[in-house]
């Protein structure tokens, strides 16, 4: 009985609770989609630096890691990428030989990551070849082929069949060079990486620096589902005990951040938003309380206790800040699903966002185990909002209340 009271005392005033439902309905979408749109970036950022660039699992010589010497590499690739290729959670495994050195132009020379790929495993695993804005991915009998960024490519200002020399030492310490022309020019979501890295076939660095053609400093393990990484990475441990096998979140831990900080943000931004929205809902049920001083006075003098009086005012409150915060989430989940799928166009930033390895087109993404925390502070903040209006009007004496005017 009680609650049916205070779901028809909410609708006498139509217009004061439709403010307050909209106000706290709005409030709540806004604070979701901000989430969904922050998750979706961070997701992406993600997803770009372990498919793009590093992948879910390395594995290299233990001593690899720590000197960066051209000596510590795994002799031989071929077996342990067979192995790591039969298990079914793999998706694919490319093996590379790199070197730092010096890249040259007849204008220009910069420092650059020299990269020995092996192309079709390579792109399996990062899809170089989809990155490419000129020209052809190691394609034809042509010896010396050369893939560079488009910032590099004109920072050292050559294009497309042009020539460039690499220079850098081989295994004994001795600085050997090669000249290579540019057959394709890529260009990625990270500005950064273009910069600083150049792809050539393995089969042709491999000799320059003195290894064997078998010989490789990192296998790359790209999985088909990231749930398994914890599973795959201590079974390849187990296998390979003489290499050193981490995971993305050990090589790149600065991702795992990304991930791990977005819960702290989503309370952050929740908290300010419904801690705004308490202050509001506190206002417009203390102004109808106030309004309703001689109705209160009257029910409790003709017998309504004031433990009735107080939940009758609770429920009230409830049903409103409720009633915004479901049609907000309802709100929430629909825009996140449309932009999910059509995604968000920052195009007129995107210079900003390659600087940081993001994708221009953000597609909001929210996990459903969320909108049951929101859910939770939602209720939380409501019930707290309608503490206070409920006291007030226990402090209401009958007889003065039903002589108010």
């Amino acid at each position: 009985m009680l609650t049916r009271i205070a779901w028809r005392n909410v609708w006498r005033n139509k217009v004061r609770s439709l403010v307050l439902v909209t106000s706290v309905a709005l409030g709540i979408w806004a604070g979701i989609f901000i989430l969904a749109f922050s998750y979706g970036m961070s997701i992406q950022y993600v997803n770009i630096a372990i498919e793009g660039q590093i992948s879910h699992i390395q594995l290299h010589q233990p001593d690899y890691k720590k000197e960066k010497k051209i000596k510590y590499n795994i002799p031989e690739a071929s077996p342990i990428m067979q192995k790591i290729e039969a298990l079914p959670e793999v998706k694919s495994v490319t093996d590379r030989t790199i070197v730092n050195g010096m890249v040259s132009s007849v204008s220009s020379g910069v420092g650059a990551i020299i990269t020995g790929i092996n192309p079709p495993k390579e792109d399996a695993v990062t899809k170089l070849q989809s990155h490419l804005t000129e020209g052809n991915y190691f394609t034809g009998e042509k010896k010396n082929q050369v893939i560079v960024g488009e910032k590099l490519a004109k920072k050292l200002n050559v294009k497309l069949n042009h020539k460039i020399v690499l220079t850098f030492q081989d295994i004994e310490g001795n600085i050997t060079s090669g000249a290579f022309r540019i057959s394709g020019i890529y260009k990625t979501h990270n500005s950064a990486f273009d910069e600083t890295h150049v792809f050539v076939n393995a089969d042709e660095l491999n000799p320059l620096l003195g290894l064997d053609p078998e010989a490789t400093h990192e296998i790359a393990v790209l999985l088909k589902e990231n749930h398994d990484l914890k599973i795959i990475s201590g079974k390849l441990r187990g296998m390979f005990p003489e290499l050193l096998v981490e995971d993305w979140q050990q090589i790149a831990p600065e991702l795992q951040f990304v991930i791990g900080s977005f819960t702290q943000t989503m309370y952050l931004i929740i908290s300010i938003i419904l801690l705004a929205l308490i202050f509001g809902i506190v206002n417009t049920m203390l102004m109808a309380v106030l309004e309703r001083v001689r109705e209160l006075g009257i029910l409790m003098a003709i017998g309504m206790n004031k433990v009735k009086v107080f939940f009758m005012i609770m429920y009230e409150t409830l049903y409103m800040a409720l009633l915004g915060g479901i049609i907000g989430m309802i709100l929430a989940y629909g825009t996140i699903h449309i932009f999910g799928r059509t995604g968000i166009n920052l195009s007129a930033f995107s210079s900003g966002l390659s600087a940081y390895g993001m994708d221009p087109i953000v597609y909001t993404t929210l996990p459903n185990q969320q909108y049951l925390e929101i859910f939770g502070m939602v209720f939380i903040a409501a019930l707290l909002a309608a503490i206070y209006p409920s006291i007030k009007a226990l402090q209401l004496k009958p007889v003065n209340a039903i002589r108010k005017i």
